[in-house]
């Protein structure tokens, strides 16, 4: 449900006293900023066919805002998100109202005053010192519900304006917010469990996301700077000295951090207890996140004294990975009611946390700055997990308005790796396009030799084409500049290719040998649609082989059967005396494959023993026995019948003879024989499939209908489109640097495409497949539809002096920060 105020509720308090105080608080940086360049194309008035064009444009993307708002305002006020399909609602992040929030100052610049008005009073109704959830994830929650509560103060007059109540409640969340700072090392605890007796016990920081622990920066401060309050500045800063101590001490990537980080601040001494586990059980220990619930715990079906410890003090899984800046949906149960909603927890008492192995917290460990959580291997790339960590160092620079100048260096290390690392061209189709992209790169400590990098396409990180133009302006960097038109121009590409004109969450492309142009080549493709082409192609002509046996034995075969046809015709009947069963090797009796031939050797069948099939009247063939072997059963070999006697018993007399004889069949011809002995050798071997196999080509192709590949993929890992901004992000960034109108264009055709899609009756809702047309709709519509989509299409259409980037610095959720001045 969503936590309003309610008399029926109460809350931890959010002041207490802190365990693990800073010596002292750093101050927000004032004095003479340096002069920093201008950001924004100077713009000349337009003539009156662009105007027209562009406000009708703007005046159909405010009708698609007012739907949604609309829709919600129906439907799911003041829950988290709308369900655009169903009409019903969810609480995917405390239920707080992160739509309600979320989309505050989008109102605002749309000019749709009157619901802003109603919506900022029904904030003042927030509780943020109450959740159902045992947990608060730190990430989420100071870029939508921080990030827009500040923002809209900014947006709507700031201290002349009429709603400091938005403020109030800025102060009042970030007060919670300040206890996961709390930690020996002052590194953030980021799925934070805020109530007693948790908050009054130590901690410390476990492995986290670089994204979540480097995007808090811009919120704090910006909060620090209009309330004058240094410790939210000094709690942010201190994660910041942190990444340059950690990338003075060397990364695998310089420029660059892994993907997953040891921020404990600790080496633990308790890893010397570790060596008497197991392999498995050292694992464990080493490398799981040790926040989250146990895998299948249910703390809603405790038994006993719900006043007794009942659980450890870990975080709710069911935010595992949704910190990786909406990297995957939230996984929410299904209420039965109106709506999604958390479950409630008992109120148990919890119990002190406890170290990995077990023991008691005392922490007896060596210090340490911020390390891989990995030892043997590191990700690095743009996409969920690492992105905004990236993308707030030259905004933190314009947010300070150049007064710290640590982070131009944290900036420019970071393209130089990228263009160094990841960079690369896509091999595509149509020659019009001069696009680059971002991949990824798995180190190993086990060697260079041992690295790898993938050609990802991920919509996440269609925001490096916005970094680059804007951090290229504030350094005066002109190659970042031209970089950042290939970059947005290629999630551009992504959008248009296919079937609904929007790009898929995350695929694979085929990369051209270097960053210059290269011919799409069609071969190039299927090799890498088909890794297995040379194991393909040898079935194939095993196949293919196997098969010319098989058509010459056919033709062979009916002459040598004909050939070796005994002639009869001026003889009488001969005595047949034990023919051989089979002629095999030019007439090589060949017991062992005789036997194999009469067994049932069925892969699911089953072989009595021996000693049963004696006991049963069998024969250890499985035939059965004759009466003379039945009646030797239990006698001695010398008072056994021999089967010389019985057959000559058995004989008529005009053909009895003591010596055996066996009949030869007639030979064959050398040819005909070879084409039968061939064919057998050919039948025989394991390694002749025994149908056709698909040929490479044929293999391709099939996939490529199947999988529904536009030219160029080889495969889409993620078909969702979720209603995410990061391409349009940057197509506005870029039409704000460059003045150049054909962003526009490129804009609407992205906004005309993505509203076909997801349009429902009243909102948007996100889609399950971009290369699909129908029954696609997945009933989401995550807050930033309104936050970020909308809000980057209505300000790319907007006059430039509306949100100007020379006077505004947007956050990873856009919401825009007034530089101070």
């Amino acid at each position: 449900m969503s936590t309003l105020m309610d008399p029926k509720f109460t809350g931890p308090s959010p002041r207490r006293t802190s365990l693990s105080p800073p010596e002292s608080i750093r101050p927000v940086p004032t004095g003479t900023a340096p002069s920093i360049n201008r950001i924004q194309f100077d713009f000349q008035p337009e003539d009156v066919q662009t105007s027209t064009t562009r406000l009708d444009r703007l005046k159909r993307v405010k009708a698609e805002i007012e739907r949604a708002w609309t829709g919600y305002r129906k439907f799911a006020f003041p829950h988290d998100e709308l369900k655009p399909a169903s009409m019903k609602y969810r609480d995917t992040f405390c239920g707080w109202g992160a739509t309600l929030i979320d989309s505050l100052d989008t109102l605002w610049i749309a000019g749709m005053k009157e619901e802003f008005d109603e919506a900022a009073k029904a904030v003042a109704n927030v509780d943020f010192t109450y959740s159902e959830r045992n947990d608060i994830p730190v990430f989420e929650t100071t870029i939508r519900y921080l990030g827009g509560l500040i923002a809209a103060y900014d947006v709507s007059g700031g201290p002349s304006g009429q709603y400091k109540i938005l403020l109030d409640k800025a102060v009042e969340l970030a007060e919670v917010l300040m206890g996961v700072f709390d930690t020996p090392n002052r590194m953030p605890l980021l799925y934070y469990r805020w109530h007693e007796p948790y908050t009054s016990q130590p901690h410390r920081a476990s492995t986290v996301g670089i994204a979540e622990l480097g995007t808090l920066s811009m919120e704090f401060t910006r909060l620090a700077q209009l309330t004058g309050t240094n410790k939210y500045y000094d709690a942010v800063d201190r994660i910041t000295d942190a990444l340059i101590e950690m990338q003075a001490a060397g990364t695998d990537i310089p420029g660059l951090f892994p993907e997953r980080i040891d921020a404990s601040g600790c080496n633990r001494t308790a890893a010397t207890r570790t060596e008497s586990l197991s392999q498995e059980a050292r694992e464990q220990v080493n490398s799981a996140d040790l926040t989250k619930e146990p895998e299948g715990f249910d703390p809603t079906k405790l038994g006993g004294d719900v006043a007794s410890p009942a659980q450890l003090p870990q975080a709710d899984s069911r935010w595992e990975d949704k910190l990786q800046r909406r990297d995957v949906p939230v996984d929410t149960d299904e209420a039965t009611n109106a709506g999604d909603q958390t479950p409630a927890r008992p109120g148990a008492q919890q119990a002190p946390p406890l170290t990995a192995d077990g023991s008691s917290a005392d922490w007896d460990c060596k210090p340490q700055g911020l390390v891989s959580s990995s030892p043997n291997y590191g990700h690095f790339h743009m996409g969920g997990a690492q992105d905004s960590a990236y993308e707030y160092f030259p905004k933190q620079y314009l947010l300070l308005n150049g007064l710290e100048p640590k982070y131009r260096p944290l900036y420019e290390n970071t393209i130089d790796a990228i263009n160094e690392w990841l960079l690369y061209r896509p091999m595509i189709k149509d020659d019009g396009w001069d696009v680059f992209f971002t991949g990824k790169l798995t180190t190993s400590s086990r060697g260079d030799s041992e690295w790898t990098k993938t050609y990802d396409m991920a919509h996440l990180a269609c925001f490096v084409g916005g970094m680059y133009g804007l951090g290229g302006k504030i350094f005066g960097r002109d190659g970042d500049i031209d970089k950042a038109k290939k970059l947005t121009d290629g999630c551009v590409w992504a959008y248009q290719s296919t079937a609904t004109g929007i790009m898929p969450e995350y695929a694979h492309l085929v990369a051209c040998p270097a960053l210059e142009k290269c011919a799409f080549s069609e071969e190039s493709w299927y090799e890498d649609l088909d890794p297995n082409r040379e194991w393909r192609d040898s079935e194939f002509r095993k196949w293919s082989d196997g098969e010319a046996q098989r058509k010459v034995t056919e033709g062979a075969a009916p002459a040598a059967a004909q050939q070796n046809k005994p002639d009869n015709s001026n003889k009488g009947p001969e005595p047949v005396v034990n023919p051989p069963k089979v002629v095999k090797r030019a007439g090589i009796p060949m017991p062992e494959l005789d036997r194999s031939m009469e067994e049932d050797d069925s892969e699911f069948g089953s072989t009595l023993p021996d000693s049963l099939k004696q006991k049963i009247g069998l024969n250890k063939d499985g035939s059965e026995k004759t009466e003379a072997e039945k009646a030797d059963l239990g006698k001695t070999d010398s008072e056994k019948v021999k089967p010389a006697q019985v057959e000559l018993e058995n004989k008529p007399a005009a053909v009895q003879d003591t010596t055996e004889k066996t009949i030869a069949p007639k030979p064959v011809t050398v040819d005909s024989f070879d084409a039968v002995r061939n064919a057998e050798q050919v039948a025989a071997s394991d390694d002749v499939p025994l149908e056709r196999p698909v040929t490479h080509e044929e293999y391709v192709k099939s996939r490529i209908q199947r999988e529904r590949l536009p030219p160029g993929y080889t495969d889409i890992m993620n078909r969702n489109y979720i209603l995410r901004p990061e391409a349009i992000e940057s197509v506005w960034y870029m039409y704000r640097i460059t003045g150049d109108t054909t962003w526009m264009d490129k804009g609407w055709k992205m906004f005309q495409a993505t509203i076909a899609a997801t349009r429902t009756e009243f909102a948007n809702s996100a889609i399950e497949d971009v290369t699909a047309t129908e029954n696609n709709l997945k009933d989401e519509m995550e807050s930033f539809w309104i936050s970020e989509t909308l809000k980057y299409y209505y300000l790319l259409f907007s006059e430039p002096n509306v949100i100007s980037l020379d006077e505004w610095v947007l956050n990873t959720e856009a919401h825009p920060f007034k530089r101070s001045t």
